[in-house]
């Protein structure tokens, strides 16, 4: 019996995407600072359902205040309230990406996070590479039973699964924002492996 390793890598254009972006103010007097916060977020959000964003995919992600302190002469003198609300944009029209980035910023946004591309149906890319993961195996085993001068058995052993379903998602960085309008983002491609091990015996 011999036990050997598979690998299949599927690639895959992203269909959904997850934008992070909110707005963060500070004012020494709290309440205008929440006012103003409030006001912002709000206009983002009726934009954005708008432009065709569904307000269900709309969701709050973080929201605190914190108060904003300087140093002067060693000690902690308060400055500011700062209230910062970050929503959570699941888009799955990802062609509407760069509108959806430079309309929330034309409204107030300051604060746009990474964009994660991802698939809205991973397990149908998954199960492709899994798939070209067994065969990879057999290649292996048909190599090293050639090379051994024994016959291979065609049907393998004990499979297993070495990594979950899920493919790694693309980031893009803010800081990758042109100043342009419309701001161009390219989702590129996903890569979604799979890896078993099985064991095949041989005579």
């Amino acid at each position: 019996m011999m036990k050997v390793t598979g690998e299949g890598i599927v690639t895959a254009q992203p269909d959904k995407a997850i934008i992070t972006l909110g707005v963060i103010t500070e004012n020494p007097n709290l309440t205008l600072a929440q006012s103003e916060n409030n006001e912002k977020i709000t206009n983002i959000t009726n934009v954005l359902v708008q432009l065709g964003v569904p307000r269900e995919q709309i969701k709050t992600a973080e929201f605190r205040i914190e108060p904003q302190y300087d140093y002067v002469e060693g000690k902690q003198v308060f400055r500011s309230y700062k209230v910062t609300h970050l929503l959570q944009i699941t888009l799955q029209q990802i062609e509407l990406i760069g509108l959806v980035v430079d309309t929330a910023v034309s409204q107030g946004a300051n604060f746009v996070g990474n964009i994660q591309f991802t698939l809205s149906h991973p397990e149908i890319a998954y199960n492709q590479a899994l798939s070209l993961a067994l065969h990879d195996s057999y290649r292996k085993a048909v190599t090293l039973t050639q090379t051994l001068g024994v016959t291979l058995c065609f049907v393998p052993q004990n499979v297993t699964e070495i990594t979950t379903p899920t493919p790694t998602p693309l980031l893009y960085s803010a800081s990758q924002l042109a100043k342009s309008t419309p701001t161009p983002i390219e989702p590129g491609q996903l890569q979604v492996v799979a890896r078993i091990t099985a064991e095949y015996c041989y005579r």
